[in-house]
């Protein structure tokens, strides 16, 4: 594995959130509740868009934002209190009114992947209260860091 913050084939992934598992975040069996992986992905997820300069206040502003279509979330690797989570996202395809996105989550001291997300999001009028097609210039900031899932 590269340096901590980068995993091995995806360089070009962005670390998007750092978090500690706490006893809180474990269930009955001493593992962290599938619970919390949604919620650290998905902080994630708003950090990867701030992290290209497209925060949803300033997609809001331009009265278009994203709504989640579907997510998938394998598991890969139990975890347990006092582990250090690391998590890395990257947009990986767009269409026309959508996009996926990609997380994986690792112990960042063992580099061990934990988990894998796959989110599809689709850009959403916030007047008309539809789906839309995205705009061109968020299209050109999204298509200039596209990434693999390799």
């Amino acid at each position: 594995m590269g340096s901590v913050g980068q995993l091995a084939g995806a360089s070009d992934w962005m670390e998007t959130h750092r978090a500690v598992v706490f006893p809180w975040h474990c269930d009955h069996l001493g593992h962290m509740n599938v619970r919390w992986y949604g919620h650290f992905f998905d902080d994630a997820g708003f950090h990867l868009w701030s992290q290209i300069g497209l925060s949803h206040a300033t997609l809001k502003e331009r009265g278009v934002v994203t709504v989640i279509a579907s997510i998938k979330t394998d598991f890969r690797h139990e975890c347990g209190a006092g582990e250090l989570l690391l998590v890395q996202s990257a947009f990986t395809r767009l269409g026309t009114k959508s996009l996926t996105m990609h997380q994986r989550m690792t112990n960042a001291e063992t580099g061990t992947l934990i988990a894998t997300q796959e989110v599809v999001e689709v850009f959403f009028d916030v007047t008309a209260r539809t789906a839309t097609a995205m705009p061109d210039d968020i299209r050109d900031k999204l298509a200039a860091v596209l990434s693999s899932t390799d």
